[in-house]
């Protein structure tokens, strides 16, 4: 096994990689961009070492930078983390000409399922039907995308993802302007500006299987997780099992979803998306060829830690389970904790954290790369944390997450927590009636505030003192009786 692992990644899921690399007795190495030489990630690491600059494209997208810390620091291997550089066939072929371990799946794989276009083709080899689509440029007349696919339609980035290079075309009059955003949008993004063309199927319900694959040629599914819910076409909310599916029909997506993995020959942790239209049919959407922001959500129902697997397997291990030795247990969901106003355009919010109070108590985790007097800049993903609960059924987990929730305090930007609590008391949501366009049918507002903003921010600070200094508990619950509306943050 490696003694030491590079993490080339930030935040979150750097802090929750280095925890499982410590726990493996391996030996863990950040970076760091200027923005972050106060992050949380470096306190969890063994090393870290700076890269020089702000911006993604000058950092964390710098392959020779990496690769020179990587020698520098004597690494056997590097975990990319999501994002960034994890879906790189380029940095992935570095890794290998370097003899650095690159923990995913090969630059073969990468470059085969990694851009859209090629892996519908490759599933479409392997039988498995998909969204009807097809490649588009300026010369393409708009009579044929008019008579192919149809309005509405949605422009897609070939690489990448992540709502990257996203459009939604209702009209022909629309397509020109929204396919140039678009371009420009991949191109910033991912560095290639290639552009498809996809059908828009109503209502659907996004659904992705968990795949996971070693280099002895053993692959399995650990089910599947429902991402519905979304905003600018990127998830939410995620959830395990999905409510509708059948055992016939989670079997066959399962199947369909191992198959095109290794139509690749893939190895490594990969997640296989589909599309559920309201009649029941599947369709492949994409592949991403990397560790999902929400595999929390697996892990919670399968009880399997992916990011040491993933170690294990570019270790060259086996599997240590076979599809048949596999099950759900209970249900899981996934908050994405913005900081960004969801009442105001999902704008996002800048400020530093005066409070970071995350919920606490059986089956509730908080994955997190923040903490009290992080500072939240506009260089980096808005994301604070993800809230992953536990249940012995859906019903049950619905209600820790709202409990969960209600229980988190963050002072010092705008978040997406009261917006959340709105989304888990709705109906609709509570019968697991969803699809992609939830938020579209159901608007989420605001609620009326019944109290005084300074107020509630006073109460929430006399807590949290209360908490860390057992000689203000009772003053503070005093202060905090009268406000009825606020009774989720008393001490119990």
């Amino acid at each position: 096994m490696f003694k030491k692992v590079l993490i080339a990644n930030r935040g979150e899921i750097a802090v929750r990689t280095a925890k499982t690399l410590r726990e493996m007795g391996i030996k863990a190495a950040a970076v760091y961009s200027k923005p972050d030489q106060d992050s949380r990630h470096l306190y969890f690491a063994d090393e870290a070492y700076p890269l020089d600059g702000t911006a993604p494209s000058e950092t964390y997208l710098k392959i020779d930078k990496i690769l020179t810390i990587a020698k520098k620091a004597k690494v056997d291997a590097i975990h990319p983390g999501y994002g960034f550089l994890s879906e790189n066939p380029i940095f992935a072929k570095a890794c290998q000409d370097e003899r650095i371990v690159f923990i995913g799946p090969s630059a073969k794989a990468i470059q085969a399922l990694g851009n859209k276009l090629s892996a519908k083709t490759l599933a479409e080899k392997a039988g498995v039907p998909v969204v009807p689509e097809m490649v588009w440029d300026e010369k393409t007349p708009l009579k044929l995308l008019r008579e192919k696919i149809g309005y509405p339609l949605l422009i897609k980035a070939a690489a990448g993802g992540g709502g990257k290079g996203m459009r939604l075309v209702q009209k022909e009059e629309e397509f020109l302007s929204a396919a140039q955003a678009a371009r420009h949008e991949a191109e910033s993004a991912f560095g290639d500006g290639k552009i498809f063309i996809e059908k828009f199927l109503l209502k659907p319900r996004h659904v992705e299987f968990q795949i996971f694959g070693d280099l002895h040629g053993n692959m399995v599914h650990l089910f599947e997780r429902e991402c519905s819910i979304q905003r600018r076409y990127q998830k939410i909310v995620e959830e395990s099992p999905c409510v509708p599916l059948s055992p016939e029909l989670r079997s066959r997506m399962g199947n369909s979803a191992v198959k095109v993995a290794k139509s690749a020959d893939y190895g490594n942790a990969g997640t296989v998306e589909f599309l559920v239209d309201q009649s029941g049919n599947f369709y492949f959407l994409e592949m991403n060829t990397r560790l999902q922001v929400e595999h929390p959500v697996t892990e919670m129902v399968v009880r399997r830690d992916l990011v040491r697997l993933q170690i294990q397997v570019a270790g060259g291990e086996k599997l240590p389970f076979q599809q048949e030795d596999l099950n759900q247990d209970g249900h899981a969901f996934e908050c994405r904790i913005y900081a960004e106003d969801p009442f105001h355009g999902f704008l996002p919010s800048t400020g530093t954290l005066e409070l970071f109070e995350p919920p606490e108590g059986p089956n509730i985790r908080v994955d997190t790369g923040v903490a009290k007097d992080s500072k939240i800049t506009v260089d980096y993903d808005p994301m604070l944390a993800k809230l992953i609960v536990w249940g012995n059924n859906r019903s049950e987990s619905l209600q820790k997450m709202l409990c969960a929730l209600r229980h988190f305090a963050i002072l010092g930007v705008s978040t997406n927590i009261e917006f959340l609590q709105t989304l888990f008391e709705h109906p609709s949501f509570q019968k697991g009636n969803l699809h992609t366009q939830f938020l579209s049918e159901h608007p989420i507002h605001a609620k009326e505030k019944t109290v005084p903003e300074e107020a509630w921010i006073s109460a929430v600070l006399s807590l949290s003192a209360a908490k860390k200094s057992p000689s203000a508990k009772e003053t503070s619950l005093k202060k905090l009786s009268p406000w009825d509306s606020i009774g989720s943050w008393r001490m119990v």
